[in-house]
């Protein structure tokens, strides 16, 4: 007999595509679109209608066969599975190219994400305001996270003080944290890591984008 936690555990990587689906639905919602097929949303996610049965399954009957998925019921459940309206206020360590474009940036189109601090190790940068965010010097992270009872996390800084950087998160009690810089870093088993590797996107990229070619003709 399954444990409760082996019952309700999902793949990661259906866990990754959760946000896609909720943003497909909800335009569909937005609409006035009642009711949709999955061979419908994979048409509109460029996802296979195979992985989106198998993915909703996970959750319990969502629709049925040959009638297809009501949009605000199912809209509905991953409204409350993706936990939509908490309030998730972010962390940023590094205010160097990348961190200036997140701030600027910082989640505009959803106004319950947001990059409240962050944190530049160049005393030049502590003590600004950039875009309505205080720069702070990285020996405050401790105390401003705790204020602050962040959780969450961005690390923009270069690979090579990337572990020093997570350290600091970590010590300062951050358990999810998004790194910019791709090489693998060493947390506690409590902690959630994710890697943004843009030049190794780019490398896949290219390499499908040889595959797709017409084979060079030899004379």
């Amino acid at each position: 007999m399954k444990s409760e936690q082996e019952e309700h555990y999902v793949p990661r990587a259906t866990a990754k595509r959760l946000p896609v689906y909720y943003r497909c639905l909800k335009k569909l919602a937005d609409k006035g679109v009642k009711r949709i097929k999955s061979q419908e949303i994979s048409e509109l996610t460029q996802i296979p209608s195979a992985t989106i049965r198998r993915d909703f399954s996970h959750f319990g009957e969502l629709g049925r066969s040959g009638y297809g998925y009501e949009v605000d019921y199912v809209l509905e459940v991953f409204h409350e599975i993706l936990n939509v309206n908490k309030i998730v206020n972010i962390a940023l360590v590094g205010v160097g190219n990348i961190g200036k474009a997140l701030i600027a940036n910082n989640f505009r189109r959803d106004d319950n994400m947001k990059i409240t601090c962050a944190f530049e190790k160049n005393e030049e940068e502590s003590g600004k305001i950039l875009s309505g965010v205080p720069i702070y010097s990285i020996d405050q992270m401790r105390s401003v996270l705790s204020r602050e009872n962040i959780h969450v996390a961005i690390s923009t800084v270069p690979s090579e003080y990337s572990q020093e950087s997570i350290n600091m998160l970590v010590d300062s009690g951050i358990t999810s944290i998004l790194n910019f810089a791709p090489g693998r870093v060493v947390v506690p088993s409590r902690v959630d890591v994710r890697y943004i590797d843009l030049t190794g996107e780019i490398l896949t990229l290219v390499y499908y984008d040889g595959k797709l070619l017409p084979p060079t003709i030899k004379r």
